[in-house]
């Protein structure tokens, strides 16, 4: 089954399975850190894909990468099958919609004319007649739209973000990246987001996302991809990836992985068994320097903790 491309060419169709982004022995460093490191990677249409890793692995790195806001050392990325490099600017821009992880506006707009912004790479084509519905619509889908006369820099951490995904919906492209959506947004409005984001993977769109939550990245992601030191450690289904062995080898923290009781879902929760007895985990960060509990060992030779 074939769907038409949320964006791009009029008419135009895409088929689920397809690679939409083609990731080749990407590797980037900074001040001589190696911050990407021979990244393969396929993300296609049709599926959401979540980006998972501990703080510095090279997640928000890779996703910038791959929207072709930070170009590589060493490798290449392919869009439809075409070098992302070779790409002009506003077409790229009908392809993919990126949501950053910091939600910046210098001006005073209102919410309105922020995801407005969203519609630029449309003018003067037969898309524009599009805007109000488009704009109107995101709004409404992220529950912000009895915000829309708000000026963008008054609004809460969470509300900055929504509207930030309003305009990453309302520029219709077939591409999404998203780098940490659910950051600082209520429960309510994480579930909101991500099914949106996962209504747009199932409706032929490619979806890229980068998640700290462990079960969120369960519950709505076709694919895992979890990252260590800026290279890929493991790949594939949840249950592939999020593993007891895998987890506290990565992030380096004891966990325990389930399922809920009632809907089946895929759970990760730190261990904490030990602590609660007083006594640290054995595998836990710093359980051979002294540590028991939430205390520290008072004796004189013991380390201290900044």
């Amino acid at each position: 089954m074939s769907h038409t491309r949320a964006g791009g060419a009029p008419g135009e169709e895409i088929r689920p399975g397809t690679p939409a982004i083609v990731v080749e022995n990407v590797s980037y460093s900074i001040g001589g850190k190696v911050l990407l490191d021979s990244i393969d990677l396929t993300i296609r249409h049709g599926e959401m894909l979540a980006l998972v890793g501990p703080n510095g692995a090279g997640k928000s790195t890779l996703l910038g990468v791959v929207a072709g806001d930070t170009r590589p050392d060493s490798g290449r990325v392919y869009l439809d099958e075409v070098p992302l490099a070779d790409w002009k600017l506003k077409d790229l821009s009908r392809r993919r919609a990126m949501l950053s992880q910091v939600n910046t506006v210098s001006f005073p707009f209102s919410v309105r004319e922020v995801v407005a912004m969203a519609r630029a790479p449309w003018i003067n084509t037969e898309a524009e007649e599009r805007d109000d519905i488009a704009i109107d619509t995101a709004l409404e889908a992220t529950e912000v739209a009895h915000l829309q006369s708000r000026t963008f820099p008054t609004l809460s951490g969470g509300e900055k973000g929504r509207v930030s995904m309003s305009r990453a919906l309302a520029q219709e492209t077939g591409i999404l990246m998203l780098d940490e959506p659910t950051a600082a947004v209520d429960l309510r409005h994480q579930e909101i987001v991500l099914n949106l984001a996962r209504e747009a993977a199932d409706s032929g769109g490619a979806v890229v996302v980068v998640l700290h939550d462990l079960a969120l990245a369960a519950a709505y992601a076709d694919r895992i991809v979890l990252l260590s030191r800026g290279a890929v450690r493991a790949e594939g289904a949840p249950e592939q990836v999020l593993t007891e062995e895998l987890i506290n080898e990565v992030y380096q923290q004891p966990v325990l992985v389930h399922r809920h009781p009632v809907t089946g879902d895929l759970l990760v929760t730190p261990d904490r068994r030990d602590r609660r007895n007083g006594v640290e985990h054995p595998d836990a960060p710093g359980a051979d320097r002294g540590f028991a509990g939430a205390g520290l060992n008072s004796s004189s030779d013991s380390e201290s903790v900044s």
